[in-house]
């Protein structure tokens, strides 16, 4: 008998799908920003992610394993929608800041973000835990999370009035 025999994967557990999950949310918003600085299209950039991030190990990072799905379904969806997530973002930001005017970091995260909300399946609340975090990663002085967390708010709200 032979040791060549594969071993069946372990579904992940609770704890590691949330990881995950978090991770892609991480990613969604790496990946739109890099959309928009290098003019990449949806496709390319998830091709990339998939092949150079997702569990990868390099001498300066270890990157998580993330939810497939979740990624592209996110990314996806931010650029199928995202001019009705512009104007959400829009109407939730003073009016002295339009959107073309914030950070570009915020700016994905905005889109990643109100992609989830319009056509994904994370109840409201949990989405702007979720990318609140992702903020204070790329921002951690922590006013920009403060200042995420009242535009997610508001985009919810919008969004899906039924679960407030």
């Amino acid at each position: 008998m032979s040791d060549d025999t594969p071993t069946p994967a372990v579904p992940p557990s609770g704890n590691q799908k949330r990881k995950m999950r978090s991770a892609s949310r991480l990613y969604a918003v790496q990946a739109l920003y890099q959309m928009e600085l290098a003019g990449m299209s949806v496709e390319k950039v998830i091709v990339e992610f998939e092949d150079h991030r997702f569990g990868a190990e390099y001498e300066e990072a270890e990157y998580l394993d993330g939810d497939v799905d979740l990624f592209r379904k996110t990314l996806r969806d931010a650029v199928n929608w995202q001019v009705k997530i512009d104007q959400m973002t829009d109407r939730a930001l003073v009016a002295k800041w339009p959107i073309a005017r914030i950070d570009p970091t915020l700016r994905a995260l905005f889109r990643a973000a109100g992609a989830e909300m319009l056509e994904g399946e994370a109840p409201p609340r949990v989405v702007i835990v979720e990318y609140v975090d992702v903020a204070k990663a790329f921002f951690p002085e922590g006013k920009e999370s403060k200042f995420v967390n009242a535009v997610l708010d508001h985009m919810a709200r919008e969004a899906k009035p039924e679960a407030f």
